[in-house]
């Protein structure tokens, strides 16, 4: 097995053991749009297309995943989008 297998097997195998967490966004009746997709720019370093999808999963699913990894990167995203008045949850 050469080096390059090697390390994308030892690269995958830490994905694989890395916990991954989501930010779930909620739909509520609350936000404009225009709110909803700066706070996803802003906080989440969505691209605005990104952000834009996001929003319109959340208004006509109820919920969307916007943000994955670990626990302790997330957690200070979901406090912003708490704060500027999303409601949002780390699974």
């Amino acid at each position: 097995m050469g080096l390059k297998e090697k390390g994308l097997e030892e690269l995958l195998l830490e994905e694989e053991t890395t916990k991954q967490n989501e930010i779930i966004l909620f739909n509520d009746d609350v936000n404009t749009f225009d709110h909803v997709i700066s706070t996803l720019i802003d906080v989440c370093d969505h691209t605005p297309e990104q952000a834009e999808q996001c929003s319109l999963i959340v208004h006509y699913n109820g919920k969307c995943t916007v943000k994955t990894g670990e626990y302790s990167f997330l957690k200070p995203r979901c406090t912003k989008l708490l704060q500027a008045g999303l409601s949002a949850e780390i699974i």
